[in-house]
């Protein structure tokens, strides 16, 4: 298939190797096919396109999180739906909220209302739908602790809706997406008002600026934490911050991130994620898993 035939489809815009060197939070030099999609139809229409003539797909948010290809076999797919800013001109109990809406968005009007357990994002680059994907979460909490149900667009072009209970998330991940099922729209909760959360939030904020290297190129954690520590501990005491090959190196700030110095690609990365990879589970004996995507 074509994937300009898509073009046809309403709220589509399909574009041919696009430079996507901008497209995430880590700057990485790539290139590939981008469809920006505006509405639930369309993306319904178009994942029922795409399936038919089994071509691959990924959903690329914020591109926080993840480390794209310079010349991927697949296509990405760009939530940009509509977004209706009076639903967070007051507090309510349940928010129906669009996938691609941003979570410093929500960050903010959780400091105005005062929204408990909404501090559990903060600072966190990234979509809704990408933050419930990975099950986001910061020493605060994760977000699914605040996920009522999930709206998902499926592969056949249809739609489903999962009502979250105890076993739906798990430590930075989901249990219940499918493969080529794509989340479009999140009702979300909170846990009462607290005057406390407004300065919560900010005095979180502060700390992460101070401790992580927010102002740099980076996608955010390279690992998941095991269950004996913070990974980023484990990579300082092995003193690899600052450790790099090519443009991309350990961060001095923080041992549990990666910093794109000049105009890393996906491969730069690779190698530095491997090599770190393969020293912390020599000297500890215990395995360390990816938290960012491949």
């Amino acid at each position: 298939m074509n994937l300009l035939e898509l073009n046809n489809i309403s709220d589509i815009k399909v574009e041919i190797n696009k430079d996507l060197t901008n497209k995430s939070t880590m700057r990485l030099k790539a290139f590939g096919d981008l469809i920006t999609i505006r509405s639930i139809s369309a993306l319904k229409e178009t994942l029922k396109k795409l399936n038919q003539n089994a071509h691959s797909y990924r959903v690329l948010g914020l591109g926080a999180n993840q480390v794209l290809h310079p010349n991927p076999d697949y296509v990405y797919l760009k939530l940009d739906f509509p977004f209706n800013r009076d639903l967070l001109s007051s507090p309510r109990d349940v928010y129906p909220l669009p996938a691609s809406v941003t979570l410093n968005v929500l960050t903010s009007h959780a400091i105005r209302f005062g929204l408990l357990g909404w501090e559990s994002f903060t600072g966190i680059p990234a979509s809704l739908g990408g933050a419930v994907f990975m099950n986001a979460g910061t020493s605060l909490g994760e977000i699914g602790n605040l996920i009522k149900s999930v709206h998902i667009a499926t592969p056949a072009g249809g739609e489903r809706k999962e009502v979250i209970n105890n076993g739906s998330f798990s430590y930075r991940t989901n249990n219940f997406l499918k493969k080529g099922e794509v989340i479009f729209e999140v009702e979300m909760s909170h846990k009462g008002i607290s005057k406390e959360i407004s300065e919560k939030i900010k005095n979180y904020l502060a700390f992460r600026n101070s401790s992580q290297p927010l102002d740099a190129k980076t996608f955010g954690c390279m690992f998941k934490n095991p269950e004996s520590g913070p990974a980023g501990k484990f990579i300082d005491l092995l003193g690899l911050k600052g450790f790099g090959l090519g443009d991309v190196r350990v961060s001095s700030k923080h041992g549990n991130f990666l910093e794109n110095i000049g105009e890393a690609d996906y491969f730069d990365v690779l190698n530095v994620l491997e090599m770190v990879k393969i020293e912390l589970e020599l000297h500890y004996g215990i395995k360390f898993n990816r938290e960012v995507e491949l």
